[in-house]
C-alpha cells in the first residue's frame, strides 16, 4: 500500500508543475506588479499605458517606496526634486509636496505619471523618446533627435549617447514586453 501511494507522488507533482508552467498565472510571480490600483488610476487620469508606468517603476525601484536615489531622485518613480516641483506646480497638483512624494507611492505615480503624459504631449507619443526623456531629460532627447543622433526607434537605440539612459530604454522595453505578455489586463 505506501509503495502505491510513492508511485503518485512524482507523476502528480509533475502534474501540477506542468500545469503551472503552461499557464500563464505562473508568471505573474517572477513578474509581480506592485501599486496596481494606483497605477490604473493614474493611467486612466493621464491616458498613459499602465504597463508602461508598471515597467518604469520596476526599473527605477522595483515598486520598493520611500527610495532615494545617490543624484537625489525621490520615491517610487524616481523622481528629481526640481522635475517634481515643476511638475506639481504644471500640473496644478497643489496637495503633492515633494516630501510627499518621497514616502507616498500614491503621490509619486500621480505625479510620475502626469511627467509622462507632459512628456508624451512632447514627443509626439513616441513611447521611446518618453522613456528616454524620462531618464536623461526632455531637453537631450530633442537635441539627439533634431541632430540625428538616434532617430527614437528600438533598432537604433544604441545611439543613444549616454550608456545609462541607452541601458535604461533597454530595461523599460524588456519589462513592459514581459508585463504585456504575462498580463493579460492590467
Amino acid at each position: 500500500m505506501r509503495m502505491l501511494k510513492k508511485r503518485w507522488v512524482l507523476p502528480l507533482f509533475v502534474l501540477v508543475l506542468g500545469a503551472l508552467f503552461f499557464s500563464n498565472g505562473w508568471m505573474s510571480w517572477v513578474y509581480p506588479i506592485g501599486y496596481k490600483e494606483e497605477i490604473r488610476k493614474q493611467s486612466d487620469s493621464y491616458a498613459i499605458d499602465p504597463f508602461l508606468i508598471a515597467s518604469i517603476i520596476r526599473v527605477e525601484t522595483n515598486f520598493k517606496p520611500s527610495k532615494e536615489s545617490k543624484v537625489g531622485a525621490l520615491g517610487i518613480m524616481q523622481l528629481m526634486p526640481d522635475t517634481a516641483t515643476w511638475a506639481i506646480e504644471q500640473g496644478k497638483l497643489p496637495e503633492a509636496t515633494v516630501e510627499r512624494i518621497k514616502h507616498e507611492p500614491d503621490t509619486n505615480i500621480r505625479i510620475g505619471t502626469w511627467y509622462l503624459r507632459n512628456l508624451s504631449d512632447q514627443f509626439g507619443d513616441n513611447t521611446l523618446a518618453v522613456v528616454a526623456a524620462y531618464n536623461a531629460g526632455p531637453g537631450n532627447v530633442k537635441k539627439w533627435l533634431e541632430e540625428g543622433t538616434w532617430d527614437g526607434k528600438l533598432e537604433s537605440v544604441r545611439n543613444i549617447p549616454i550608456g545609462e539612459t541607452r541601458h535604461y530604454v533597454q530595461r523599460v522595453v524588456y519589462y513592459y514586453n514581459q508585463y504585456t505578455k504575462v498580463y493579460e489586463t492590467f
